[in-house]
């Protein structure tokens, strides 16, 4: 291990807790009354999030609760606006266990589309709308809506989709200078209907669905990963109670999409467990992003990891200077970045956390423990893993075996009635993700698929994925889904796709390896602007090299793992290698490359 590494590799001992308790002393009612939130919800209770979101409209309805650019919304007006569209929804023949289809950005109306769903019983559908073509005709047949919300501007993200194959009644959301096409306008059906809180809202019970968040899996095309009532409600008393603690006065910027769970969980819960107000960002501007923050007196923002690495990279400016922000709260946060970014920008207390959509359990980090991310009061283990088959191993007797404090190991945590796994709307991907007979006989645990570092008191660090699923740009991309776009164009023969790493940048770039058809040239601008169209930007791969022949196992299984340990490494690649460069497209690698994605300076 050298200098660097061993700098950013901490466990965590006595000391630091003991450091850290002085400072809690203000924060310890909100922090005790989370804690016992989290151990007194129950999957039973007649508690949701519609009904947190209604009890706080009618405890303080002129509390501002929406800003968006230079517009408020108050929690007394959202929730009218609500009612009315859940009146709609009702009309439409929305009801209990219903699916609501979003496909819209970042704006309030998603935000009270979503809310008047959930308060019917129904489920938010959140579409990335990122997606096109046979990935959003995908997702959104997974979904089967009743309804199907689409906000003008993503107009083309329709059109991209077969009229015949799109589910549930198509309604549109409209911006100031555009309506949707050929569809009806939700305020205009909202105009008249009952503002009044709709009774289904009393009746449901924090065990049914929220939301479906779609996140990549190692079968290539999206899951539709559900998020219960019961996980939003702990992730209120978990992360918004004992973790982020805000207070009702605090403002909560996010520019991330709403149909990211960092966004519509963590923020809006954090948001909604303090009364507190939510600025939405449009997106993401690393040289907008702290003039934001002022414009919209924000004292606390969500973040991923990658954001705080744009942030940085950009020069000082002078809005970061003067911003009243004391505490964040997101997940990605590079170790080795964690001091400068408390530094330059004046940050308090980072609520670093750990909870993937799917995940049954989260860690936070309540104690303000630098280079962590937290811990958590649930069952969990960090289990020795095979590289090669990226599975646990089992010892002689067929159970797992446990990773010592400070080493790296799979993360697994138990499926209990308090830690339910909610799984996939696809039975047998569910069942994939569960390792049964672990340590006992029946016990049953959730494949979190991730690797981190065990740190000791519970506390854990995130430090990779495993799998064919990757992270770049906070984004989950699935290598099959990518395969599958590069194999598309008519030079392709065969394609390999794999994550990576950059140093300095957080998660892993993608990288295809590919084989071209006979006599076929390497176009690396065709290839750049065909995948352009068929795939979002963050999972367009960064790296292309040429090879002679895809390695495949007995079960017809592409062999990654000496391509992936290769990587970029031009001295040991023997292969012409290739790197996305803008308008050029594909141009021949040259070392600075990797420098310049990590440090933003080229457009990728």
């Amino acid at each position: 291990m050298n200098t660097s590494e061993r700098d950013v590799v901490r466990t965590v001992g006595l000391a630091d807790v003991m450091r850290a308790l002085p400072r809690l002393a203000p924060d310890m009612p909100k922090m005790a009354r989370g804690a016992l939130g989290l151990a007194t919800t129950r999957s039973g209770s007649k508690n949701s999030l519609g009904r947190v979101f209604q009890e706080a409209a009618a405890k303080h309805p002129e509390r501002p609760f929406l800003r968006f650019g230079d517009a408020e919304i108050s929690y007394g007006e959202a929730n009218a606006r609500v009612n009315r569209y859940a009146a709609v929804f009702a009309e439409l023949g929305v009801r209990q266990g219903s699916v609501v289809g979003v496909l819209a950005s970042n704006r309030p109306e998603t935000v009270l589309v979503a809310l008047a769903a959930v308060k019917l019983g129904a489920i938010a559908g959140m579409l990335n709308y990122n997606q096109r073509g046979d990935v959003l005709n995908h997702s959104q047949q997974l979904l089967d809506s009743t309804v199907f919300v689409v906000g003008a501007e993503c107009d083309d993200a329709l059109a991209s989709l077969p009229d015949a194959e799109v589910r549930g009644k198509v309604v549109g959301l409209a911006t100031q200078d555009s309506r949707l096409s050929g569809h009806q306008d939700l305020d205009e059906l909202a105009t008249g209907a009952t503002d009044t809180d709709p009774p289904q809202c009393a009746e449901i019970t924090a065990n049914m669905t929220a939301f479906y968040i779609f996140t990549s899996g190692t079968t290539g095309m999206p899951k539709a990963s559900a998020m219960s009532h019961l996980r939003w409600l702990k992730s209120m008393t978990g992360l918004g109670g004992l973790g982020v603690r805000l207070n009702p006065d605090d403002t909560l910027y996010c520019c991330l999409p709403l149909y990211h769970n960092n966004a519509l969980t963590v923020s809006l819960s954090s948001v909604l467990a303090a009364g507190a107000t939510l600025a939405l960002g449009a997106s993401f501007s690393a040289s907008r992003f702290w003039d934001d923050v002022v414009r919209t007196d924000s004292t606390a923002f969500c973040y991923i990891g990658e954001l705080c690495r744009y942030l940085l990279n950009q020069p000082v400016r002078e809005a970061e200077k003067h911003h009243r922000v004391r505490v964040v709260v997101g997940n990605g946060l590079r170790p080795e970045l964690w001091g400068e970014f408390t530094e330059r920008f004046g940050i308090e207390r980072i609520a670093e956390f750990y909870g993937a959509s799917e995940c049954n359990v989260a860690f936070v980090n309540a104690l303000n423990i630098d280079r962590t991310a937290g811990m958590c009061p649930l069952p969990f283990a960090i289990v020795e893993y095979d590289p090669a088959t990226e599975q646990p191993v089992r010892d002689h007797k067929g159970k797992l075996r446990k990773v010592s404090t400070g080493k790296v190991g799979l993360l697994v945590t138990k499926v209990t009635n308090r830690a339910p796994f909610d799984g996939y709307t696809d039975r047998d991907a569910t069942e994939r993700k569960l390792i049964r007979d672990a340590f006992r006989s029946g016990d049953c645990w959730f494949n979190t698929g991730d690797l981190v570092r065990k740190q000791g008191f519970n506390h854990v660090a995130f430090a990779d994925r495993l799998g064919d699923t990757f992270r770049w740009k906070g984004e989950n991309v699935a290598t099959t889904e990518v395969e599958a776009a590069v194999a598309e164009h008519p030079d392709v023969e065969q394609a390999v796709v794999f994550g990576v790493e950059v140093p300095g940048a957080d998660g892993k770039a993608g990288m295809a390896a590919i084989k071209l058809a006979s006599g076929v040239h390497f176009d690396g601008a065709s290839l750049a602007k065909h995948l352009a169209t068929q795939l979002p930007g963050y999972a367009v791969p960064l790296f292309v090299r040429l090879i002679d022949e895809v390695e495949q196992t007995s079960t017809f299984k592409s062999r990654k793992v000496d391509l992936r340990d290769q990587g970029y490494d031009s001295t040991r690649v023997p292969d012409p290698l290739f790197v996305l460069a803008g308008a050029e497209g594909y141009v021949p690698y040259y070392p600075e490359y990797v420098e310049q994605v990590a440090s933003g300076s080229v457009r990728v």
